[in-house]
């Protein structure tokens, strides 16, 4: 075919030289396939062992600080963060680093957030997208201030950017230990990483116990970091996959949601969840919660409701029918949903530019090695630029000392060249002192800045000397550094929010789903916990009472009220007005048994359960309404006693007990087991009077009872009890608080209560 018009004939084909190179497609494909993931490895998705952060997230806190945005100067939009980062530093899509930027935004996501975000950076668990870059705003926060901080005192190496025009860190100071504090997670090709965060206040201790001791242990170190701190909360089950995963950088621990079992009014018992499993969000929960009960996969349940809100954060709120267990339909929650799930420790990150599985010491070194090297720098920085301003304001001191001399060789010389030149010969002066001098205005030059020049050279001498005592003392660098990790776990450290515990599913494992009607023991303790126990043993092999009130002591705490009862039984509780509240046992926090004193530890507080309490009134004792026995009795604190007959309304969930005075109140009620107890009043001004039970004659509810004991001018009633007259009673710890209007003289009375002498 001829060619076309206006075209160029193509040269014949034997004037071209072949050049195939013959390539086994198995080595190419080898050989490139490594780069590419050794690409990925190293400049996408490993965070580096030092400052623990990713290539792009390394990127976007050190664009931010070129760009002036500080945590007390307004927002940018994220757009223009994004795009500078991608313009000059990263060369990928604009998606990537807007993901990476929001998750360093995200409070949930980010045990210390380094970006403060404004506008919707999305939700807990990805339920809801964060919106577009180009609506929301961002600026640093005070902790990534302190990972890029002293960058420019040539404290990390730099290196080109993608196309050589730009030189950015390799590094950061990162003077905050971001690895084990944001924890991180990524997949690369052939390997990944998922990384816990933990406690900064924790992780900090522990790395300055390894600055003073270099040879710490791996348990030394764990006393201080026990485990991870997530920072959603939750708690933490079973600590030996945390301890696998801090020996060799690998292990496995299960999360659990925080919940609670309430009372939601008068009828009604829920689980209340306010904390997740780290990553999983409340629609997730709420969706499989809605497909078990739908696929009747789980009982028990009759509403669940959300009630998440700014105020109070997560509240998830789900109600359980009533006959069945709380507990029971919790441990199917936790088996069946997310709120239980686990967490897969995988310590991959580069070290020297090589990715390493690394464990809690390895990390804490190599962090404290960071620091120390960081430091060592930013001194020998610090130290040369104060050098070289000494230089020149000895040279300039020189040449106040020689004013009159220096004006007169600078008006001589034909030139600056031989100005300088002959200042440096005459004064013995640098060519750097000399142009100064020559660059100094005549305003300088005058008395009183040679006495600020004066006192100028005497604090860079001082300074000078400080940093070389750094730089030549190890032991005072490690101080240095141990100082400035001190500052920076006061100034971001908060509490622990999650809560670690030790063991599996022993507690919750053969709890009935229905609840059976056992009998229990209901505690009051003096500080206004609740709880119930299982009764008394019968096993014979176990010598003592374990019940609380036979055990009597919780730490800290003491029994006030006992009540035996059975646990789909009803018990009442006396306040200091009078009335009894009726309480339903199912709903009181049922507490294991154990082979020591029972602990009140895990009891709830009774205002929880008793909600209508006027201003000043509480809860004094327990009795059990149900019980055949010969009644309740009370005293006031104006010496008043009263008898009541067990003989309760039934259809009331409270009733009053006695008809009150004015000023009056209830100080000490007891269910009475016979008529043989005997009834004691303890004064303030120390008086005791005991006699027996049956000498008050039982009267009806509204009565306003009978004179008990005689009481003295200003003084009241502190204490009324029932003992028992078969055995000795325990002391009884009686405290005065003393006050501006209290009466003089008293304090604390202990008495021993014992039987009659016949």
């Amino acid at each position: 075919m001829p060619p076309r018009r206006g075209s160029t004939t193509a040269p014949p084909p034997e004037e071209f030289e072949e050049n195939i190179v013959d390539v086994d497609v198995t080595e190419e494909m080898r050989g490139s396939y490594l780069e590419y993931a050794y690409s990925v490895i190293y400049s996408r998705a490993l965070p580096d062992a030092r400052d623990g952060l990713k290539p792009v997230q390394r990127r976007i806190l050190y664009q931010m600080n070129a760009m002036g945005l500080r945590p007390d100067r307004g927002h940018v939009k994220c757009a223009r963060v994004v795009g500078d980062v991608m313009g000059r530093l990263h060369p990928h899509g604009d998606g990537a680093i807007y993901d990476a930027l929001v998750r360093l935004a995200q409070p949930w996501a980010m045990r210390l957030p380094l970006v403060d975000g404004h506008g919707n950076f999305g939700s807990l668990g990805g339920d809801d997208a964060p919106a577009a870059m180009r609506y929301t705003e961002c600026r640093p926060t005070e902790a990534a201030m302190a990972m890029v901080g002293n960058i420019d005192e040539d404290t990390v190496d730099f290196g080109p950017n993608y196309d050589g025009q730009e030189q950015e860190p390799q590094v950061l100071p990162a003077a905050i230990p971001n690895l084990l504090v944001n924890g991180t997670s990524g997949i690369a090709v052939g390997m990944a990483t998922n990384m816990a965060p933990h406690n900064l206040t924790e992780v900090i201790a522990a790395a300055r116990h390894l600055i003073r001791h270099p040879d710490a242990s791996l348990e030394q170190l764990m006393r201080f970091v026990p485990g991870p701190d997530l920072p959603t909360g939750g708690r933490i089950v079973g600590l030996d996959g945390v301890r696998e995963a801090y020996a060799t950088g690998r292990g496995i621990f299960r999360t659990r949601a925080a919940a609670k079992i309430e009372q939601l009014n008068a009828r009604k018992t829920g689980i209340v969840v306010t904390e997740l499993p780290y990553g999983v969000g409340p629609e997730k929960v709420i969706t499989r919660i809605k497909d078990l009960v739908q696929a009747k996969k789980i009982t028990g349940i009759s509403d669940l409701k959300d009630l998440t809100d700014r105020t109070r954060g997560l509240h998830l709120v789900i109600e359980v029918r009533n006959g069945f267990n709380p507990d029971a339909v919790l441990a199917e929650l936790y088996r069946l949903t997310p709120m239980e799930e686990t967490f897969g420790i995988n310590n991959v990150a580069l070290l020297d530019g090589q990715p390493r599985v690394l464990g809690l010491l390895e990390l804490l070194t190599i962090y404290v090695d960071h620091r120390l090297e960081v430091t060592r720098r930013r001194s020998e920085y610090r130290r040369r630029k104060r050098q070289e301003r000494l230089h020149l304001v000895d040279g300039i001191i020189v040449a106040l000392l020689n004013i009159d001399e220096v004006i007169q060789v600078i008006r001589s010389s034909d030139d600056a060249a031989e100005a300088k030149s002959r200042l440096q010969q005459i004064f013995d002066l640098s060519e750097i002192q000399a142009q100064y001098i020559l660059d100094t205005p005549l305003r300088r030059l005058t008395r009183y800045d040679r006495l600020e020049l004066e006192r100028e050279q005497e604090t860079l001498r001082r300074e000078i000397a400080e940093l070389t005592d750094i730089l030549e003392d190890d032991g005072r660098l490690r101080e240095v550094v141990s100082g400035e990790m001190a500052e920076l776990a006061k100034k971001f450290g908060t509490p622990r929010r999650t809560v670690l515990l030790e063991g599996g599913d022993e507690v919750r494992a053969a709890v009935p789903l229905e609840v059976a009607d056992d009998p229990c023991v209901v505690v009051l303790s003096a500080t206004g916990l609740l709880a119930r126990f299982p009764a008394q043993s019968d096993d014979p092999e176990r010598s003592r009472d374990d019940s609380p009130a036979a055990t009597d002591r919780a730490a800290h705490d003491i029994v006030a009220s006992a009540v035996s009862a059975t646990a789909r039984g009803t018990i009442g509780a006396v306040t200091s007005a009078g009335r009894v509240i009726r309480l339903s046992v199912l709903e009181i926090p049922s507490l294991p048994p154990s082979d020591v004193a029972p602990s009140l530890a895990g009891g709830h507080p009774v205002t929880e359960f008793v909600t209508a309490l006027t201003p000043g009134e509480k809860v004094l004792a327990l009795v059990n309404l149900q019980a055949a026995d010969a009644g309740v009795v009370l005293g006031t604190a104006s010496g008043i006693v009263k008898r009541v007959l067990p003989e309760y309304p039934a259809n009331r969930d409270e009733f009053e007990l006695i008809t009150l005075k004015d000023d009056d109140q209830v100080v000490g009620a007891a269910q009475l087991s016979g008529d043989d107890a005997e009834l004691v009043f303890i004064t303030t001004d120390a008086q005791l009077l005991r006699f027996p039970a049956a000498a008050v004659r039982p009267q009806g509810r509204p009565a306003g009872g009978m004179a008990g004991i005689r009481l003295s001018a200003r003084a009241s009633v502190i204490w009324f009890g029932a003992v028992d007259p078969a055995a000795d009673s325990a002391p009884v710890l009686v405290t005065v608080a003393g006050s501006g209007s209290a009466l003089p003289g008293t304090s604390a009375v202990t008495v021993k209560v014992t039987p009659y002498a016949e």
